[in-house]
């Protein structure tokens, strides 16, 4: 999908260099970070909902839950190496 967006001519010139060092293009740099990005935020807001859940004398049900949320998130977590 093309999309446009604005960023700052700094940040851009930072983006070019990289993915020169890196190989990649400059679109396929920006797919990798956006990739990067949204699975952080995505463990952060597991961790989030885990502490939670075990931070206070949560029912059994709710523990569950969160174990399987754990679990689930750790198996579907793509390492890729840039």
């Amino acid at each position: 999908m093309k999309t446009a967006i604005s960023v700052d001519d700094r940040l851009m010139m930072e983006a070019d260099r990289a993915a020169r060092e890196i190989g990649v293009s400059r679109s396929r740099l920006f797919a990798l970070a956006l990739q990067s990005y949204l699975r952080d935020w995505e463990h952060d807001r597991i961790l989030a909902q885990l502490n939670r859940v075990y931070g206070d004398d949560a029912d059994r049900q709710e523990k569950r839950t969160a174990t399987l949320l754990k679990e689930k998130f750790r198996s579907s977590t793509i390492r890729e190496n840039w």
